[in-house]
């Protein structure tokens, strides 16, 4: 039987970051090009992408690229042209949200169903696989019991997020950028504005909080659920982060990396999807790196609040409390973890976010640079890891090989060096040198071992080595090298020249789209996806939201996320503690921004609305029937 691949997913922001990411374990990075791209602060030319390819093709690693903006009508024929450049850089799979491209005449190239894609439920997920996509990233909302269905309805490959930041919108819905500033987050410009900081004010007028980041949530850590999402049918692991530094991502990966190992050892059905090994030289620790405090979302039900209020920087790695002040310093619990440089947050006595950089630490006080008042009591964090970040910046914090065995024999006219790689490939290198006998009767075999093991800096490892040798032969040292130089660099070239890209040609299908009417959230911005979801059967299409944004009374933002459920006051989970209701309707307020909050109980989701829109306030007992049973 053979094993089912899993995977490590990756980000790379662009070249060093993604060569950073295959040494530290992942089996695939996805990368942005030059355009069309959801990140616009993380392009990469044709050329960085082609080298890319290159190394991780040489791990048998994938590259994945990110062309995942909603497209106009102007610039499709040049989308068509840089997918063809990157089909003929061997670029392994392009990630998509825009059906445009599924109608135009592409190479034969593999294509991935963006998370922007509305990936929440079987019969769409069905779908996608129908129409030719090989691959679906799952929407992050979905809880286990969600995936196992779609899996079950559907043979096509799922990706699922496990680490990193938490879109708050379902994926592809949030229209709040291009409301709040006329910056599209489906054209890859995102204001973040669910990282701003808010009022809360109730339908009385009352405001209930103030300048608190409402909409900001933690970031997402399931590393521990790793079996479990496998079990469901998810067969890769994505880390978010395109955008975040190079400690971030080797971090992340060599983290991921170690607890999907862990898993797949003597395991009968599953196997690493890419070849080599990762030596390590730090300890990987997610909480090390950037973080706002993890939750593992509503993959296991929805249970704890998952906002982070305070701050939407990250808040890092749990320390302890102070415990005292002295001098111009602080006794801080597990203050033994700390060093110069670092970085401190906690929330001050005014609720809010602050920090402090360390200057010195000594006999147990910690210096600041700038002293700040924190009360005793007060839970420390550290968000920036001075001696961490050091040493995982190091080129050889993470150093992948590849396994080769190695035969040195003699030949007619000298000497031969066979390597066998772990994956089969095969170099010969030939060395044609008389034989002349050892003036000593030790052997040679020995020292000619030890310097054919000498791999270097060259991305192999030698796991065994024979020398058969008929009589005592002297061969100097030089000549070894020479031959296991030649027979390790062509070696890298076979592997890459032998490296089987999977293809699929696209061929146009009219099976029935699951749904006849498609409103602003399908994001259909261009001609080509119109001729998409006609030929599948939709009669009706409403243009995307960036086509026809009439400002102030539209729906900007769809989410699990619920405010209520966070302050305690949800009907359905919090009934026995809740408390009074609170008067709706609740608006939130930035500045000059105001939106309005719809809670839509049944299918437990929150909508967010400018401030003008007029809808139905239904009150949350009588969405679950509640008065009714009474």
């Amino acid at each position: 039987m053979t094993k089912k691949k899993v995977e490590i997913l990756a980000p790379a922001k662009n070249l060093v970051q993604g060569i950073a990411a295959i040494n530290a374990g992942a089996d695939a990075v996805y990368i942005g090009a030059p355009h069309y791209g959801a990140r616009t602060n993380a392009t990469n030319s044709v050329e960085d992408i082609a080298e890319m390819v290159k190394y991780a093709h040489l791990f048998k690693a994938q590259v994945f690229v990110v062309i995942n903006t909603i497209l106009y009508d102007n610039e499709l024929e040049d989308c068509k042209k840089l997918i063809y450049q990157l089909y003929d850089i061997g670029v392994d799979a392009l990630i998509v949200q825009d059906m445009a491209i599924m109608e135009m005449d592409l190479p034969p190239i593999v294509i991935h169903a963006s998370t922007q894609a509305n990936n929440r439920d079987p019969k769409h997920v069905k779908f996608l696989k129908d129409v030719g996509m090989q691959r679906v990233v799952l929407a992050r909302e979905l809880n286990l019991d969600q995936v196992r269905d779609i899996a079950a309805a559907t043979d096509v490959e799922l990706e699922f997020f496990v680490s990193g930041a938490l879109c708050v919108s379902f994926s592809g819905n949030c229209y709040m950028s291009i409301a709040g500033g006329e910056r599209s987050a489906n054209r890859g410009s995102c204001a973040q504005n669910c990282r701003l900081p808010y009022n809360l004010i109730d339908g009385n007028g009352t405001t209930l909080l103030t300048e608190s980041h409402l909409l900001s949530i933690k970031d997402l850590d399931l590393s521990d659920q790793l079996p479990a999402l496998i079990e469901a049918g998810i067969t890769s692991f994505k880390i978010e982060g395109r955008l975040k530094d190079i400690v971030y991502v080797k971090n992340n990966t060599s983290f991921l990396r170690k607890k999907l190992d862990a898993f797949l050892e003597n395991n009968e059905n599953f196997q690493k999807a890419s070849s080599g090994r990762t030596f390590y030289n730090f300890e990987p620790e997610m909480d090390r790196s950037f973080n706002r405090g993890y939750t593992d979302y509503f993959v296991n039900q929805r249970k704890e609040k998952i906002g982070n209020w305070e701050s939407p920087k990250s808040q890092g790695q749990h320390i302890g409390k102070v415990t005292e002040i002295k001098a111009n310093g602080y006794v801080i619990e597990n203050s033994e973890k700390l060093n110069n440089g670092d970085g401190l947050y906690f929330i001050n006595a005014d609720g809010i976010a602050d920090g402090v950089q360390i200057n010195i630490i000594v006999n147990d006080i910690v210096v600041p640079n700038t002293f700040k008042n924190i009360p005793v009591g007060t839970m420390i964090y550290r968000n920036s890891d001075a001696e961490f970040n050091r040493i995982v910046e190091k080129e050889n914090a993470a150093v992948r090989k590849i396994g080769v065995e190695m035969r040195f024999v003699e030949t007619a006219n000298g000497f031969e060096l066979i390597v066998t790689d772990e994956d089969g490939h095969q170099s010969i290198a030939s060395l044609e040198t008389a034989k002349e006998e050892a003036k000593s009767e030790e052997s040679v075999i020995p020292n000619i071992k030890k310097n054919l093991a000498k791999t270097g800096n060259t991305p192999f490892i030698v796991d065994a080595i024979e020398v058969e040798f008929s009589n005592n032969c002297f061969l100097p040292i030089s000549k070894v090298n020479e031959v296991r130089r030649i027979a390790l660099e062509q070696l890298i070239d076979i592997r890459i020249n032998e490296y089987h890209r999977e293809e699929f040609q696209i061929v146009p299908t009219d099976h029935p789209y699951p749904t006849e009417k498609l409103d602003f959230t399908f994001n259909v911005s261009n001609k080509l996806a119109r001729a998409f979801y006609k030929r599948h059967g939709v009669t009706e299409i409403e243009k995307a939201f960036e086509l026809q944004w009439d400002p102030g009374k539209a729906r900007v933002m769809t989410t699990k996320y619920c405010v209520k459920y966070e302050l305690g006051k949800c009907a359905r989970f919090q009934r026995d503690t809740m408390g009074e209701k609170v008067k709706e309707p609740l608006t939130l307020k930035h500045g000059e921004n105001e939106y309005k909050l719809k809670f839509n109980c049944k299918p437990c989701e929150m909508e967010i609305w400018e401030k003008d829109a007029e809808f139905e306030i239904i009150d949350q007992d009588e969405q679950l029937d509640y008065v009714k049973r009474r």
